[in-house]
């Protein structure tokens, strides 16, 4: 059920727009049909939950079609020009670039850079946030942006949680517990759930689940018992919080409001921390 300040509301108050796209309409429907109640305190803040939604899956296609490369943490590379390189293999914002202009080139100049699936993840998110505030107000939020593992930004506020139901655009991690200990880089894989049953990994591309499972139950110890499976939690950006520095929201915002510029780290498998 969907609720905008307090009213249940119907296929009727929603915009045709969200309907007519197939991401959208996906999450539309399973909100509608869940047992859960879906309340946004505004129609704007349903549309700015479901653009975003719209975008995450649109930058995971963008980025599996880049060029960008997989690597581990110590042979990741970037576009020195926007990037300094650190020796864990993070991406660290260099002094006087726009944010906006340096996340967009991982996308433009994809064959330059090479990263890991958590960090793809991030980019990913990133890019919907991008797409769905604009360049201001994401140059504004992100100022000291640094790419690397789970780390991110508190105002984009990734957190996890088990959820009632699934969306496009969700997070979601493929574990193999019995990975060969000699090919540990296949002990899971980071995803962005795509609607209609596939999944984006940065490395393996776009696939239904039971081709992941199949290619993690591939790379198992000898005489392993234990099948990859797909966790049950979910990541997902602070949406609320991202909705207010929307266009709409931004036009309306006193210009001295301060903008948070600390990280938080967040560890994803074995063990999840809720921030």
């Amino acid at each position: 059920m969907i609720e905008i300040s307090g009213a249940s509301v119907g296929l009727g108050a929603i915009d045709e727009k969200w309907l007519a796209n197939p991401v959208t309409r996906e999450m539309v429907n399973t909100m509608r049909r869940s047992r859960n109640v879906y309340q946004f305190p505004s129609a704007e803040q349903l549309s700015f939950r479901l653009e975003m939604g719209a975008n995450t899956v649109e930058a995971a296609y963008a980025l599996s079609q880049s060029g960008v490369s997989f690597a581990t943490f110590y042979d990741s590379r970037c576009n020195e020009r926007f990037w300094n390189l650190t020796p864990k293999g993070g991406f660290r914002l260099k002094n006087g670039v726009e944010p906006a202009v340096a996340l967009n080139d991982i996308f433009r100049n994809g064959r330059m850079y090479a990263f890991e699936c958590a960090t793809a993840m991030v980019i990913v998110l990133y890019k919907a946030t991008l797409d769905s505030i604009g360049e201001v107000s994401f140059n504004r939020l992100f100022s000291n942006i640094f790419l690397w593992d789970w780390e991110f930004d508190e105002d984009l506020g990734i957190s996890w949680e088990v959820p009632a139901d699934y969306f496009p655009g969700d997070v979601r991690y493929f574990k193999n517990p019995d990975v060969n200990p000699l090919h540990m880089e296949w002990q899971g894989e980071n995803v962005i759930d795509m609607g209609n049953g596939l999944y984006f990994g940065h490395g393996i591309g776009i696939r239904p689940a039971e081709a992941i499972l199949a290619g993690l139950n591939e790379r198992r110890k000898p005489g392993a018992d234990d099948t990859a499976f797909l966790m049950d939690e979910a990541g997902r950006p602070a949406f609320r919080h991202l909705a207010q520095f929307s266009s709409r929201a931004e036009a309306n915002r006193p210009a001295t409001d301060a903008v948070r510029n600390r990280y938080v780290t967040v560890t994803f498998g074995d063990s999840v921390q809720v921030f």
